[in-house]
């Protein structure tokens, strides 16, 4: 499977769903979604030639287990799952869906904790929040030697940049007016 690649639009509110939607990304991401709704919305997004990632822990209604995903993988059939959790990444790569490790670097503890559990769960990618920490960013991949996405805080086209020119292969953002650069 292909790799999100450059701006990928996250999708926090359903009024900038459309807007997403006509977007040059390949991937749209899903954050703060209900159940209820999902299946509808990926089945849209791919009618409109999008991959779907799902975060899986900010799904409303949906438990984080193996039935959680079991029904998330067969009946909303997303290209992708994001989580910050181990078990969920393994359930995904189980399931042969891309599975990216969401982690937060809040200090050097925490940067080397999620180390260890990026060894445990090996994802298919990892997502680092806050992206605007190119230093960090260009570390975690030699560290890892896996495919980086930069995201949270990214707020103007130079932390864009910035995340891109140190090894990021995209950045994922909610701020609308950056999709599109």
């Amino acid at each position: 499977m292909n790799l999100p690649e450059g701006v990928v639009p996250a999708v926090r509110r359903m009024k900038d769903f459309e807007d997403a939607l006509k977007t040059s990304s390949e991937y749209i991401i899903f954050l703060e979604t209900r159940l209820s709704q999902l299946k509808s919305l990926v089945r849209h997004a791919k009618r409109n030639d999008k991959k779907v990632l799902v975060h899986f822990d900010l799904v409303q209604g949906l438990k984080s287990d193996e039935y959680g995903m079991e029904y998330v993988i067969h009946t909303v059939k997303p290209d992708g799952i994001i989580s910050t959790r181990g078990n969920i990444i393994s359930l995904a790569k189980k399931h042969h869906v891309l599975a990216i490790q969401r982690i937060f670097l809040l200090d050097s503890s925490a940067l080397t904790t999620n180390l260890k559990i990026l060894k445990r769960s090996q994802p298919d990618c990892i997502e680092v929040l806050p992206g605007v920490a190119p230093g960090v960013i260009e570390m975690i991949q030699q560290e890892t030697d896996l495919p980086i996405i930069a995201g949270g805080l990214i707020r103007e086209k130079k932390d864009i940049q910035a995340a891109l020119d140190t090894g990021a292969i995209a950045v994922s953002t909610s701020e609308h007016h950056l999709w599109e650069v």
